[in-house]
């Protein structure tokens, strides 16, 4: 026999709530049921037409169409060089989507062909152009051998053998005479010029610009040939920023002096021959 209903059971007053059944408020534990999937509308699909038609037009523009192709390469920064020199290593593809040029490519095709640029810029000038910004190795040291002078830049690289006609203006003339030092035995021919180039780096403009002959003998002896007959006594390359300070105040000092010597800038001498 059923005993009397409770009244958890019958819920509110006044209301009877079948056994079993979930209290008003209570979450749901078991799963949730199935939702019948729906179809996007009219307005969704005209998005998406859309959205691919405009992503088709654009890779017809930048691939498929006459439009937006190379037509002109121009060049800027050159001076030994020629733009048509750039311009023919750059080897550009004129006729090519502009889009699709590589341009770390064309900048390394540009290094390895034509040692004497430094570095280089490869720019897409939209429409039609690419522009190829240069800057040239300059040379602050000549080395000669049968005629024929290579430049030297302020990082000590060999980038360029050019004739006598050709050679710049101005740079000095890197002497190595140490064939039987025993400095080129324990440093190499390599790390003598490089002492140079610091060297040829250190000095005071205006000595820079009289100076005619750099000549290493061995690591810790190199001197300088300036215009009028004068002559440096540098040293080894290391206390560079002394040296010039000391040899700047010398040159004051001593207007006609004709040997200065600097190789210990904290002693620095000066004598008329």
């Amino acid at each position: 026999m059923a005993g009397p209903t409770t009244t958890t059971e019958r819920g509110e007053p006044g209301t009877r709530r079948p056994v079993g059944a979930r209290p008003k408020g209570a979450k749901r534990t078991g799963p949730s049921p199935a939702r019948p999937s729906r179809l996007p509308g009219p307005r969704a699909v005209l998005l998406i037409v859309a959205a691919l038609l405009v992503l088709a037009s654009g890779v017809w523009l930048f691939y498929g169409s006459a439009w937006l192709r190379i037509e002109e390469v121009t060049t800027s920064g050159t001076r030994v060089l020629t733009p048509a020199e750039v311009r023919a290593a750059a080897a550009v593809p004129v006729g090519a989507p502009l889009v699709s040029v590589d341009t770390d490519d064309i900048e390394d095709r540009l290094r390895r062909a034509l040692p004497r640029i430094d570095s280089v810029d490869v720019v897409r000038s939209w429409p039609h152009g690419v522009a190829l910004h240069v800057v040239e190795r300059t040379p602050v040291l000549l080395l000669e051998k049968g005629g024929k002078f290579t430049e030297v830049d302020a990082n000590g690289v060999r980038f360029a053998t050019v004739d006598a006609a050709k050679a710049p203006k101005g740079v000095p003339l890197l002497e190595l005479t140490v064939a039987q030092s025993p400095s080129l035995r324990r440093f190499g021919a390599d790390r003598l010029t490089a002492a140079a180039v610091g060297v040829a780096g250190d000095l005071p403009g205006p000595v820079a610009g009289d100076t005619k002959v750099l000549k290493v003998r061995s690591y810790d002896s190199i001197t300088l040939e300036l215009t009028g007959g004068r002559t440096v006594v540098w040293g080894s390359g290391e206390e560079g920023e002394a040296k010039a300070r000391a040899l700047t105040a010398l040159m004051k000092a001593a207007p006609k002096a004709g040997h200065f010597d600097v190789s210990a800038p904290t002693a620095p001498a000066a004598s008329r021959s």
